[in-house]
């Protein structure tokens, strides 16, 4: 059993075949799957697929390039939304100074709203950083002495500096598709150097960054082996233990999930 941490299922990119996405992951044991919420607007969407698939379920949050969508949003409101019964995680929601999509103001109200609503729920916060580790390492080193939350930096290509600050507190990390990237050898050292092993877990991010030999291909969750075999030839491991340790990492993270 693989568990896929990060999808993306709610958009126009598997509106026709959706069913079918989902029929093919369970096929490749790819089961279950956590549809992320990147804009508090699309909770519904998210949330209805979670709903009529016992194997699928979700997060609520905005990501940092609709942060101005709703700067002003509170931890009470995600807290309330977050009581669903499939709500698995808060986020996806972060720092993104590449886009710049919103100001650094708002992501920063909006990214603190998130780590409080983490705090009260107890719930696992789901992190999106680009172009901003400095910034990402000193906001979790100040919010964590606040009060302790657990966190993911999902899809991790950052540094080897935020992995280590990130670490030191307990963060998890996942791998995508980056990792069997040829020209990805940074991103593999920083997995294979730093980042503890019981702390990573496996994401396809669909629809995007298709894994090898699947490049240029929609990616879907059914693609999850293939990033499962880039990390454990990283780590020398067999795809059974790949499987095993990045499933109880997933589990333990996001230990609102049920398996049935």
């Amino acid at each position: 059993m693989l568990i896929d941490t990060h999808v993306n299922l709610h958009g126009p990119d598997f509106a026709d075949d959706l069913e079918a996405v989902l029929e093919r992951a369970r096929e490749a044991g790819v089961s279950p799957m956590i549809a992320i919420c990147c804009r508090l607007s699309d909770f519904g969407a998210v949330s209805a697929i979670a709903d009529v698939n016992d194997d699928v379920w979700c997060t609520i949050g905005a990501h940092p390039h609709h942060a101005k969508d709703r700067p002003d949003i509170t931890a009470a409101e995600l807290v309330e939304i977050a009581r669903h019964p499939k709500v698995v995680a808060i986020g996806e929601t972060g720092l993104d100074f590449h886009y710049n999509h919103s100001g650094a103001h708002d992501q920063y109200a909006s990214l603190r709203a998130h780590i409080a609503a983490a705090r009260l729920t107890g719930l696992p916060i789901v992190l999106h950083c680009r172009e901003a580790d400095a910034q990402m390492a000193d906001l979790l080193e100040e919010e964590m002495e606040q009060g302790a939350f657990r966190a993911l930096l999902h899809c991790y290509t950052g540094g080897a500096e935020l992995a280590r600050r990130a670490a030191a507190l307990g963060v998890y990390f996942s791998a995508s598709g980056i990792l069997s990237f040829k020209k990805a050898e940074d991103v593999r050292a920083v997995f294979r150097d730093i980042i503890p092993r019981d702390r990573v877990i496996i994401e396809t991010d669909c629809p995007y960054l298709a894994p090898a030999p699947k490049r240029g291909q929609r990616n879907e969750p059914a693609f999850l082996p293939h990033v499962a075999d880039a990390l454990g030839a990283l780590y020398g491991w067999s795809a059974q233990e790949t499987a095993d340790r990045t499933t109880r990492a997933a589990l333990t993270l996001f230990d609102r999930i049920r398996i049935s």
